[in-house]
C-alpha cells in the first residue's frame, strides 16, 4: 500500500529532503536567502520543518539550479515573474559562454592540426594616417569580439564601406586587463572629413613588426601570440596597441580565407 504525505503534517527538515531531492545543507542555504524558508521553526529546539506543498518550489529550485541558473534569477521565477522575462538574461549568458567555448575549440582544433603558432614576420613602416575612430570599451577579454562586431558595424554605418585609399582598422591594447579599451577606425583619404558620430584622429607612423593572418577572427590571438613572441625573442618593445588591419569583406569571403595584417608598433633606434 503507498504511503501518503498529508499537507497537514509537518517534515522534518530530513524528510524534506529526501522528499525533494536536496541536501539539508541546501536548505538551510536556501532558507537563509529568504528562497525557501521553513513552513514552521520550533522555538525551543530550533529545529526547522517544512510542508509537502513547499516540494515544487524545492524541486524547481533544484532543477534551475541544475541548469545554472544563479539564485536571484530563481528567486525571480518563483515569486512570480514572467519565466521568460526572469530568465532571458540567463540563457543569454549560456548561449555566449558556448560560443566562447566553441571558439576556444576551434582553436584547439587548429592548434592541433598545425601545431603551436608560429608567423612569418617582417619589420614594417607605416607612414601617419587620417582615420575615422569609434571608441568603445570590452568588459573583459572574452568580450573583445563582441563589442569588435558591433563596433565595426557603427563604423560602417557612419563611415559606409571601404573603397580606395580606405582600410577598416581595429586597435587593441597588447596588455590585457579586466577592462579592454577598444578603438577601431576607418583610414581616410586627405581632405575627407570624419562622418558625424566618429572621431577624426592620427594614427601614428612608424617601424612595425608585422604578421599576415589568414583564417577567421576568432583566431586571430594565435598569430598575435606568435607575434608577440617574435617581438620578445627579438628585444623588440612594444610601443602601443595591437593593431589588425581587416584586408577581406567578411560578407563575401569564406571565414577560412579571411587575410588580417597585425601589426606591433616597435621603438624607435636611432
Amino acid at each position: 500500500m503507498l504511503s501518503r504525505v498529508n499537507d497537514d503534517d509537518p517534515l522534518s527538515i530530513g524528510q524534506f529532503a529526501r522528499l525533494v531531492r536536496l541536501s539539508v545543507k541546501q536548505l538551510r542555504h536556501y532558507a537563509d536567502l529568504g528562497l525557501l524558508p521553513p513552513a514552521w521553526v520550533d522555538p525551543d529546539t530550533g529545529y526547522r520543518y517544512y510542508r509537502a506543498h513547499q516540494a515544487r518550489d524545492a524541486m524547481s529550485i533544484g532543477l534551475l539550479r541544475s541548469l545554472d541558473v544563479p539564485l536571484t534569477a530563481i528567486k525571480d521565477v518563483l515569486s512570480g515573474q514572467d519565466p521568460a522575462r526572469a530568465l532571458g538574461d540567463v540563457r543569454d549568458r549560456l548561449d555566449e559562454e558556448l560560443a566562447r567555448r566553441r571558439r576556444s575549440l576551434a582553436a584547439l582544433e587548429r592548434i592541433l592540426a598545425r601545431g603551436l603558432p608560429t608567423a612569418e614576420v617582417t619589420l614594417w613602416r607605416e607612414e601617419p594616417q587620417r582615420a575615422a575612430v569609434v571608441r568603445d570599451v570590452a568588459d573583459s577579454p572574452q568580450d573583445i569580439g563582441r563589442v569588435t562586431s558591433a563596433g565595426m558595424r557603427r563604423l560602417l554605418e557612419l563611415a559606409g564601406p571601404p573603397g580606395e585609399g580606405v582600410r577598416l582598422i581595429g586597435l587593441f591594447p597588447a596588455d590585457l586587463g579586466e577592462y579592454v579599451p577598444i578603438t577601431l577606425a576607418a583610414t581616410l583619404p586627405d581632405g575627407r572629413p570624419a562622418p558625424p558620430g566618429t572621431t577624426l584622429d592620427l594614427l601614428p607612423g612608424g617601424t612595425f613588426a608585422r604578421a599576415v593572418h589568414t583564417g577567421p577572427y576568432d583566431q586571430i590571438s594565435l598569430t598575435a601570440h606568435a607575434l608577440l613572441a617574435w617581438c620578445v625573442e627579438r628585444g623588440h618593445t612594444p610601443t602601443g596597441p595591437i593593431r589588425e588591419v581587416y584586408i577581406d569583406d567578411p560578407a563575401t569571403t569564406a571565414p577560412d580565407d579571411l587575410v588580417t595584417h597585425l601589426l606591433i608598433p616597435l621603438e624607435e633606434t636611432s
